[in-house]
C-alpha cells in the first residue's frame, strides 16, 4: 500500500495486535514490530530467519522517548541533538524500568536506540506510542530493501503488509556506535561517517562478539560469488562500476559517494537478477560514507 493515512492506519492496526509490517526509512526498508511485544518481535525472527543471538534497534520518536528506555550521559545528548532524526543508533545502557522486550536486545543490559528521518516511522511510532523494533526487511544475511519490490523479493508471502514509499534517500543502514563515558566506539560504519562523529569525541573501532546489528562477518550478501577491487569484469561476471570503472551498472558514475551510498544495494539486487554466474564491484575510495560501503562490500563476499 502507498504511505497515505489508509496505509499507515492499517499498518499501526496491524502493529497493534502483534503483526509484522515492513515500512520505509530514510536508510533501508525496516521490518517492523512493536518493541515491547515478545511476540510480535519473534515474528520479525521467524520471518527473516534471523540469529536469535542478533540484536535489534529500537526505533523511537526522539530523546524523550530513548530516554525512557536507556540512560542518556552527556556526550550521547550532545549527539542526539546533532544527529536525530537521522542514520545515527546509539548502544546505551538499558534502564531496568524499560518495557522493551528483552529479546530485542538479545540477551545483552545494553539497547540500540535510533530516531528515523522519515514520515512513516514516525507516524507509526506516534500511533502506537511506543517505540518501533525494526531490522531491514529482508531474509537474514541477504541483500537489505531500499525498494519495496526487494522486500518481496526475500520476504514476500511472510509478511502481511508492505508500505511502498518508493527508493530510500540514503540506501546504507545506520550508523552505530556505543557510548562510553566520554569516549565512542563504532560498532558498524553507516549514513553519518566516521569523521563527522570524531569532532564530538575519541573514537575506537569494534568490539567483541555481535553487540549490534550488522556485525556478523557474512551479511548483505547476494546469492552469487561476490569479488571486490574488480578494474575490469572477469568471463560470466556483471560488473558494478564505480567512477571511471564503468561495469555494466554503475554505483555512481561521477564518483559520489553519496550517490553510490544510496544505489549500492539496489545495484547488488539488479546484479543478483542478472544472468552472469558472478559479481564483480570497482574500487571505492574508503573516505567518509565510503568506509560503510565497503563495510557493507566486504560482508557481502565473505565466505558463507
Amino acid at each position: 500500500m502507498p504511505p497515505d493515512t489508509a496505509g499507515v492506519l492499517l499498518a499501526a492496526a496491524l502493529l497493534r495486535t502483534g503483526s509484522v509490517v515492513a515500512i520505509p526509512t530514510e536508510t533501508v526498508y525496516g521490518l517492523a514490530a512493536d518493541a515491547t511485544n515478545p511476540d510480535a518481535i519473534a515474528r520479525i525472527y521467524a520471518a527473516k530467519g534471523r540469529p536469535s543471538f542478533n540484536p535489534l534497534i529500537a526505533h523511537v520518536s526522539g530523546a524523550d522517548m530513548a530516554a525512557e528506555h536507556v540512560e542518556t550521559p552527556p556526550l550521547a545528548r550532545r549527539l542526539i541533538d546533532a544527529f536525530w532524526p537521522g542514520p545515527l543508533t546509539l548502544v546505551l545502557p538499558r534502564k531496568p524500568e524499560s518495557r522493551i522486550a528483552a529479546i530485542v536486545t538479545a540477551g545483552l543490559p545494553t539497547l540500540a536506540v535510533r530516531c528515523p528521518d522519515h514520515p512513516v516511522p514516525q507516524a507509526l511510532i506516534k500511533a502506537l506510542g511506543r517505540p518501533l523494533a525494526a531490522p531491514s526487511a529482508n531474509a537474514s544475511g541477504q541483500i537489505s530493501a531500499t525498494r519495496a519490490e526487494h522486500v518481496l523479493k526475500t520476504l514476500g508471502g511472510r509478511i502481511p503488509l508492505v508500505i511502498d514509499g518508493g527508493p530510500c534517500k540514503g540506501g546504507i543502514e545506520s550508523t552505530i556506535v556505543a557510548v562510553e563515558g566520554e569516549r565512542l566506539r563504532l560498532l558498524r560504519p553507516g549514513g553519518i561517517p566516521r569523521e563527522a562523529l570524531e569532532a564530538f569525541a575519541p573514537l575506537s573501532l569494534g568490539g567483541s562478539g555481535i553487540e549490534a546489528p550488522g556485525m556478523m562477518e557474512s551479511h548483505y550478501a547476494p546469492t552469487k560469488p561476490l569479488r571486490l577491487e574488480a578494474e575490469t569484469a572477469e568471463d560470466d561476471e556483471f560488473l558494478i562500476g564505480f567512477g571511471r570503472v564503468t561495469g555494466d551498472i554503475s554505483l555512481s558514475p561521477s564518483g559520489d559517494p553519496v550517490e553510490a551510498a544510496a544505489r549500492l544495494f539496489d545495484c547488488l539486487h539488479a546484479a543478483d537478477a542478472n544472468a552472469a554466474r558472478c559479481i564483480a564491484v570497482a574500487p571505492v575510495p574508503p573516505d567518509g560514507l565510503g568506509a560503510a560501503i565497503n563495510d557493507r562490500l566486504r560482508r557481502a563476499a565473505a565466505p558463507r
